[in-house]
């Protein structure tokens, strides 16, 4: 996750706990962060983009009791 908050500074991690009035960012290599809910101007999603379904194939169906379909 990619947090701006409102002074402007930017923190990557992943969020590993929140509740009403704060969250815990997690960081690699850096220390973790509690950050107040107040102080967050956006959160978003950093790096990866959501995975596309899987295509299925599809077998064609055949017609039941020899009947054309």
């Amino acid at each position: 996750m990619t947090i701006k908050l409102r002074d402007g500074e930017t923190v990557r991690g992943w969020i590993e706990y929140f509740d009403d009035g704060m969250l815990r960012l997690t960081r690699e290599g850096q220390p973790n962060l509690f950050i107040y809910k107040h102080q967050i101007r956006t959160i978003s999603e950093a790096g990866r983009r959501a995975a596309r379904p899987a295509r299925v194939q599809r077998a064609p169906v055949q017609p039941a009791n020899g009947e054309d379909a």
